[in-house]
């Protein structure tokens, strides 16, 4: 099996997970799955800067104030519900 082989990701999934990533939340191994991904997929690629630019304006206006552990894990819940149900209607 080839290294590309063990970072083969699915869109949805790196779509689903890039917040951990921009979040800095997943583990070194999942990091470089996501960023090899991203780096050969220019349609996922896009759409991380999208999601890298509204975490930043959320960062800049929200002024650093973390949400409730409780409500991010009901977020990312709904977040990667959403990606899921917005592929599947395609």
């Amino acid at each position: 099996m080839s290294e590309q082989d063990d970072y083969k990701l699915d869109c949805t999934a790196v779509i689903a997970d890039v917040w951990l990533m921009l979040d800095n939340e997943c583990d070194q191994a999942t990091r470089e799955r996501l960023q090899y991904h991203l780096d050969t997929c220019g349609t996922c690629l896009e759409q991380y800067g999208i999601e890298e630019q509204i975490k930043g304006l959320l960062s800049r206006k929200c002024g650093g104030e973390r949400a409730p552990e409780g409500l991010r894990q009901r977020l990312s819940i709904e977040i990667r519900r959403t990606v899921v149900i917005r592929t599947e209607a395609e």
